[in-house]
């Protein structure tokens, strides 16, 4: 996911999260509050620091305070070492009670054979409280609920509010042709590209790709077809959304695609498309008066945003009933409206995100988080694949051709499609 390194720990960017439906004919736990023996103990590795992870271990300690026979120990590992901790764990027999990680680790962690079906740990009104788009991530190819989200956050719209004022545009674009309306005016009052966009593809390429996504789908596209098994973005909206970034950067509407990202948290462009944790590093100490908006989209195309977020798995086992316990326990409504109000995660339940608590600590304390949250309904994630890591790197090596001007739009999608097409078909 990521635009920089905050965007690799949420999204990061990076961050997601995401389940599916119950199984038919399972049977999931009635309550979080009871039935399965409390002789327990649960381990949890996370690799949440600072803030986050305060609140995470005040969440394990409220719990264990009404489960005082549940032991729980949350255990921080660097973002860095998670992923594969797991996946030698998995071989070694030694994982923990559960792991939280980053959205698209969570295919990757399934592909291991050892999580438990969910729908059977978790009740109904739970699964069934959580956005649309997030039950259906976390949900395998036989309709087994792998994941569910623990935290969510989006790509909006951020943009600083001297330059604006300096070029006398008083809003965001709502559009793709108002972004570049206003961005020519911004460019010839303040001599400073009016928007930035990620066009490297880097070590990961997730910044350019994940970016790239939100226009993608805001044209009429998708990424990769509905099972996942080939590329679908080499269409009339792929080159739509890849025109429009190349049309940016040849008019000197954006930074040089050779530059490296950061020119907007520099104050050195105008705007960017930022994620919703931005908001809560930049509410006590901006490095300039700043505004939120949602994406800008095509006038004739739709809204549409992309998600990060960390997921959290339980691994088969004896202990897989009180993992699921504390699971159900933190995904109630009242946990997750505190957990979002100390962290500034955006709520992975709706009926939090539309509640009066919310919307009114919001509105008190972080009112820029807003666009954010009104766009969860339209945001969509990346492709639930174990292979969506060498997808997105593949993908993002190409197209940056066409940013820096070696190769064109098409040729560049069509070496792009073949390149994730070969990696489909070998399954690695």
């Amino acid at each position: 996911m990521k635009k920089h390194t905050l965007l690799v720990s949420c999204a990061a960017v990076l961050s997601a999260t995401l389940l599916g439906a119950c199984v038919p004919g399972a049977s999931p736990r009635s309550s979080s509050t009871g039935s399965q023996d409390r002789s327990s103990e649960v381990t949890i590795w996370h690799y949440w620091d600072g803030a986050n992870a305060d609140a995470f271990d005040a969440a394990v300690s409220a719990y264990q305070e009404q489960h005082p026979d549940v032991k729980i120990s949350a255990v921080t590992v660097p973002n860095s070492e998670l992923l594969t901790k797991i996946q030698t764990a998995a071989q070694t027999d030694t994982l923990p009670t559960m792991v939280i990680g980053d959205l698209v680790w969570a295919p990757r962690i399934v592909a291991t054979g050892k999580t438990a079906d969910l729908s059977h740990l978790l009740p109904d009104q739970t699964v069934e409280a959580l956005y649309d788009n997030l039950r259906t991530y976390g949900t395998d190819a036989n309709g087994a609920l792998r994941s569910v989200p623990v935290s969510a956050n989006n790509l909006g719209f951020l943009y600083n509010k001297d330059l604006y004022a300096q070029a006398g545009v008083t809003s965001a674009p709502d559009t793709w042709e108002e972004l570049i309306s206003q961005g020519r005016t911004i460019l010839e009052k303040t001599g400073k590209p009016p928007y930035e966009l990620y066009t490297r593809a880097g070590d990961t390429g997730e910044g350019l790709t994940w970016n790239f996504q939100v226009n993608l789908w805001q044209a009429g596209g998708e990424f990769l077809n509905t099972d996942n098994t080939s590329a679908a973005f080499n269409t009339e909206a792929g080159r739509r959304a890849l025109d429009f970034w190349i049309d940016l950067l040849d008019e000197g509407l954006v930074p040089s695609a050779t530059t490296s990202w950061g020119e907007f948290e520099k104050g050195s462009a105008a705007a960017a498309q930022e994620g919703s944790w931005m908001v809560g590093i930049w509410q006590n100490d901006p490095p300039f008066p700043f505004e939120s908006a949602q994406a800008p989209h095509p006038a004739s195309g739709t809204a549409a945003t992309n998600l990060g977020g960390e997921q959290a798995l339980v691994f088969d086992g004896a202990q897989a009933p009180a993992a699921g316990d504390f699971l159900a326990w933190f995904l109630s409504e009242e946990q997750v409206l505190e957990w979002c109000q100390k962290t500034g995660f955006l709520p992975v339940r709706e009926d939090v995100a539309v509640s009066a608590d919310y919307t009114d600590w919001v509105a008190d304390t972080q009112p820029l988080l807003r666009p954010y949250i009104d766009a969860m309904p339209t945001a969509r994630t990346r492709p639930a694949t174990p292979l969506y890591p060498k997808i997105s790197y593949a993908f993002a090596t190409e197209i940056e051709k066409a940013l820096n001007g070696t190769t064109t739009a098409a040729d560049a999608l069509d070496a792009a499609e073949s390149a994730v097409n070969k990696i489909l078909m070998k399954g690695e």
